[in-house]
């Protein structure tokens, strides 16, 4: 029985921000699925967390197999083919928000949270950096399948203090992770099982950072029926607590799996690749940048019409109304 999954996101950009520095991207093909949370001044924030985005979601649909070969590339670790795919492409990903921040000098110092699922088989890769997070909906909870990579987090760890004690610290926002900030990044990664029925779900901190874990629970619980409600109903419990954060939450449901002897992987460190890899990394990246230069532009996104235009279109109506009138009457 081949893997099924269904997959429902949505990204908002809240209701105080101008604009939306969070990517989402979801690619059933390749069953790939993720989040990012960009930051930076100048829109970098939203160049970072789509760079990510892209740059994860091209090694998956276009040179999955010539990653997967490059010896050059190859991890210290051996996992399942789209973990192991799913983790160079997350470290490509940070030199690539590098190489542009070297491009221009008003992306200096962007970067971006990730938090992706990979799935094969009966299984799920989970690799993450930064915090934002992925939960496993339970009949009684829901499980946090992620780690936040934060301050606040850290001094919890180490001083065995309450989120709620630690949330009234100064500085409890700053994270200690994120992709693009530094040559080379660790990236936490773990395995696990899955099963049909199974709802997990992934989302920035536009969400879990204005809600506990209950209060999601219990709005995920209400609509786990509808993924398109259970999303919805999450980015509008965040919104309704002032929206002044970007939201970004995605739902995955497994519908089939095929079995295997693939085992679960308990939460690991991997840590940063030698300068080696990253000299491969970066010619990885120019041939990204070749290949992008070939491609055609997609075409533009319909818009709305603007004021010109309707003016316009209204006066053109009302001249030609008058026209019949005119020519209606007798003579």
């Amino acid at each position: 029985m081949p893997l099924k999954i269904k997959a429902v996101g949505r990204s908002d950009r809240g209701l105080v921000r101008q604009g939306n520095e969070d990517s989402l991207h979801l690619d059933d093909a390749s069953h790939l699925y993720l989040v990012c949370d960009g930051m930076g001044g100048h829109q970098a924030g939203e160049v970072a967390s789509l760079t990510a985005a892209h740059t994860i979601g091209r090694v998956f649909s276009r040179f999955s197999a010539e990653i997967c070969e490059d010896a050059s590339l190859k991890l210290d670790r051996t996992l399942p083919e789209q973990g192991d795919l799913l983790v160079k492409a997350i470290r490509l990903a940070n030199r690539a928000i590098q190489a542009r921040a070297k491009e221009d000098s008003n992306l200096t110092g962007m970067g971006t949270t990730v938090v992706a699922a990979a799935l094969e088989a009966d299984i799920m890769s989970i690799a993450h950096v930064g915090d934002s997070r992925i939960y496993r909906l339970n009949e009684r909870m829901l499980e946090p399948l992620t780690t936040d990579h934060s301050w606040i987090t850290e001094v919890q760890n180490t001083q065995n203090i309450s989120r709620e004690e630690a949330s009234s610290f100064i500085g409890k926002n700053i994270i200690t992770r994120a992709l693009g900030v530094r040559p080379t990044v660790d990236i936490d990664y773990r395995v696990v099982k899955l099963q049909p029925g199974e709802i997990y779900i992934l989302c920035t901190d536009g969400l879990c950072g204005f809600a506990d874990d209950h209060e999601i629970f219990q709005v995920a619980r209400e609509y786990r029926a509808n993924l398109n409600e259970l999303v919805d109903n999450l980015i509008q419990m965040a919104n309704d607590r002032g929206g002044s954060d970007n939201v970004t939450v995605a739902a995955l449901q497994i519908m089939e799996v095929t079995p295997s002897p693939l085992p679960e992987l308990e939460p690991i460190t991997l840590m940063s690749e030698s300068p080696v890899v990253t000299a491969t990394e970066d010619v990885w990246i120019q041939k990204f940048a070749q290949v992008a230069e070939t491609e055609p532009a997609p075409p533009p996104a319909p818009g709305k019409p603007n004021r010109l235009m309707l003016i316009s279109l209204f006066i053109a109506f009302a001249l030609i109304a008058v026209l019949i009138v005119y020519l209606a009457r007798p003579q």
